[in-house]
């Protein structure tokens, strides 16, 4: 790629695969089949703004990958959107979901508006506008294709969803499965919210409670007293914060497009967020330094670093700059294969986004469950359980003649509910994908990076489907 032509994110992923693909014993038919986009549907449709004016919407749906059902991935309002970005994310999920060990094909879907420049109703009228158009070409259901929030939509914009779904399936019994991360009263599933940064946290805790990994990138085990860098104030990157905090490390810097702030003593992500609701920005906020730019919090020296915002923010520009001896791609596609390979020079060890911000689309799969269960998580077996505990604890009275504390009773009695089930289920499987990366990647010396040995666990997992359909010899 000549340094004339434009950036693509989907020439990105493609180059990503083929860096894998010779780390693997498929052949190239199978490889060019799992690599290509299934269905890419574009569409234009009519909206009348609230001053009258009719304006010409563009949006896009991508199926990546049929080798499971439904299609899953987030739908994204903003002004960037294009054909390409959402071809890459829609790769991108195929080879998360196999992954993570979640039973869908990857998808995507984007409209190309900035939300901030439209009211409530105009922003309403445009997604039940695009649902309905995706009704039309079967590109949405529970069986067929599942979005989730994304950039610039959220729990609001799939209730829109759902509602007009149904609205246009009456009498279909599973149509809440059709779109996740609704709010709970609509579907929903308690966890869903912080699900993608909880992941993201799990995910490089994981790494660091690796040894071997921690003796070479010369750092000591564990998530405690390690400083981090966050860049992005989303979603994602609040709730990155947040746990890593919570958890022992020490926030140095969050940055956001206005700027960025630093504090060597650490920062409280609830502080920060409350100052930036007041004022509009986080600059200025008590205590910390403003940093001239945003880019340049990718640029401090720390242990930790989570790009949480768009893709290519790290680059071959700016790659040599970096200094943190771990990089979690919270966002999808903040580093370039350019800045790979800089990685790979300075043993920099990046964390790969196709896994780490797995928690949303794995929460979501906890959400469709539940909606074609139709039955809330802890609701038959939490009574059961606690009413089993407090029989246990009343026996080893017994036994032992001494009484249990209220506190340590209250405690060991408790039975599980939905959100303590759903982060469980997320824990497991953040904590399973690592070591199955990390076991591709120390089985063959030659990947060069855990990207890599990511990519070789998918196109195997993929691969082994189609060939167990019986689709290819």
């Amino acid at each position: 790629m000549s340094a004339q032509q434009p950036y693509s994110f989907f020439h990105s992923v493609e180059r990503s695969f083929d860096k894998a693909a010779k780390f693997t014993k498929w052949d190239l038919g199978i490889l060019e089949q799992i690599k290509a986009c299934n269905s890419v549907y574009q569409m234009r449709f009519p909206v009348k703004r609230d001053d009258g004016n009719i304006e010409v919407i563009e949006a896009y749906r991508v199926q990546h990958s049929h080798h499971k059902a439904p299609c899953k991935g987030g739908i994204r309002f903003s002004d960037e959107v294009n054909q390409d970005e959402v071809m890459a994310l829609a790769s991108l999920m195929t080879y998360k979901c196999a992954i993570v060990n979640v039973p869908f094909g990857g998808g995507k879907g984007g409209i190309k508006i900035n939300p901030k420049k439209y009211s409530e109703y105009e922003l309403e009228k445009i997604t039940r506008r695009y649902t309905s158009e995706l009704v039309k070409k079967n590109f949405i259901g529970p069986g067929i294709d599942v979005p989730a929030p994304d950039y610039g939509t959220g729990a609001r914009e799939m209730a829109w969803i759902v509602d007009t779904y149904a609205s246009l399936k009456p009498g279909e019994i599973d149509a809440a499965g059709c779109v996740t991360g609704k709010p709970i009263t609509q579907g929903g599933v308690r966890g869903r919210t912080e699900a993608t940064g909880l992941g993201v946290f799990y995910g490089i805790r994981e790494v660091c409670n690796m040894p071997e990994v921690m003796k070479k990138q010369g750092l000591s085990v564990g998530i405690e007293g390690k400083t981090v860098v966050v860049q992005g104030m989303g979603n994602v990157g609040f709730y990155c914060a947040k746990f890593f905090r919570e958890h022992g490390a020490k926030v140095i810097s969050i940055a956001e497009y206005e700027g960025a702030i630093f504090n060597a003593n650490g920062l409280n992500e609830e502080e920060v967020f409350a100052h930036r609701k007041a004022t509009g920005s986080i600059l200025n906020f008590p205590g910390s330094e403003n940093l001239k730019i945003n880019t340049d919090a990718l640029e401090l020296e720390c242990d930790i670093l989570i790009p949480a915002a768009l893709e290519n923010v790290i680059n071959g520009q700016n790659a040599p700059r970096v200094k943190a001896k771990i990089i979690g791609e919270a966002a999808n596609g903040p580093c370039t294969p350019e800045a790979d390979e800089i990685f790979a020079q300075k043993g920099i060890l990046c964390v790969p986004d196709m896994y780490l911000n797995a928690g949303g689309v794995t929460v979501s799969y906890f959400e469709w469950l539940k909606n074609l269960s139709h039955v809330r998580y802890g609701r038959m077996e939490k009574r059961f359980n606690e009413n089993m505990n407090m029989q246990i604890i009343k026996q080893m009275e017994d036994l032992t003649g001494k009484s249990v504390g209220d506190a340590q009773k209250k405690q060991i009695v408790h039975g599980a509910d939905e959100q303590e089930l759903v982060h469980s289920g997320l824990e497991e499987t953040m904590i399973t994908a690592t070591r199955e990366i990390m076991d591709v990647w120390m089985s063959n010396p030659e990947i060069p990076d855990m990207r890599t040995a990511a990519y070789v666990s998918a196109i195997n997992k993929v691969a082994t489907s189609y060939a167990e359909l019986g689709i290819f010899p």
